[in-house]
């Protein structure tokens, strides 16, 4: 362990398994957290689980699609029966669909909304009495800088993030008066395997790379330190908000 940032609080994540999940996981578990770790890849999520158990952490591994309203309904009971409480909500998952507003399928669409958009509220609305009854509970939802600005493609990706953003929004004015804080988390471009190939083919030339002022990926630790500053206490007067991680990406 590395700190007690966390000591005591239960968080869950979603979409744990993946790059930005995985660091998040490790940084959490590292500053005290208790960890209820979720997502549909169940051989990836059992060794993560079990690494960090090795570690010392208390960890609950549930499988979870969260484009499922049952399967979020069972994961909060599984929290509810082994822990009893719940602090934490980092929505993670997500996928990304590339093309732009012509060339989406519509089956491709909704499997991205589903996701990214449905996924982010079901978990809301799954976990909320849990995270009400703390008084000082928080969520943080991913979205991107894709959630901000255009990119003239990954239509489906972009208008689920946007979603995002003013969901955590709406969410955020709900829930200020019963303890909850609500904010969104901004990644640029990161290097984790959503992307990994991308980032193989073109390297520094890759333009989002070349339009970020630092000129490099970010790492995804460096997307987890975000989050484990939104989860903490230092953040107590911090809801509603945008945070975004990027290199500087957006400032221009």
């Amino acid at each position: 362990m590395t700190g007690q940032r966390l000591a005591g609080k239960v968080a869950l994540i979603t979409g744990a398994t993946g790059g930005i999940g995985s660091a998040t996981a490790e940084l959490f578990a590292g500053e005290g957290a208790r960890l209820v770790l979720t997502d549909v890849a169940d051989g990836p999520l059992a060794e993560l689980a079990g690494r960090l158990t090795d570690t010392g952490a208390e960890v609950l591994a549930v499988r979870l699609d969260v484009s499922s309203a049952r399967e979020w309904d069972e994961a909060i009971g599984a929290v509810r029966e082994r822990f009893g409480t719940l602090d934490v909500l980092v929505n993670t998952a997500g996928i990304v669909d590339w093309p732009g507003i012509e060339d989406t399928r519509e089956d491709a669409w909704d499997r991205v909304i589903d996701v990214n958009q449905k996924g982010t509220w079901l978990g809301m609305r799954a976990a909320m009495p849990l995270l009400r009854a703390t008084g000082n509970a928080s969520v943080i939802n991913t979205s991107s800088v894709l959630g901000l600005v255009g990119s003239g493609s990954a239509a489906a990706y972009q208008a689920s993030k946007g979603a995002v953003r003013l969901l955590s929004k709406t969410a955020a004015v709900e829930y200020a008066r019963h303890g909850v804080r609500v904010n969104s988390l901004h990644p640029g471009v990161i290097a984790t395997p959503m992307i990994q190939d991308l980032l193989d083919e073109q390297g520094d030339q890759q333009p989002d790379i070349v339009r970020t002022p630092m000129r490099r990926a970010g790492h995804a630790r460096e997307i987890a330190a975000a989050a484990l500053f939104l989860a903490g206490d230092e953040s107590s007067f911090v809801t509603g908000s945008e945070l975004v991680v990027d290199g500087g990406l957006t400032a221009h």
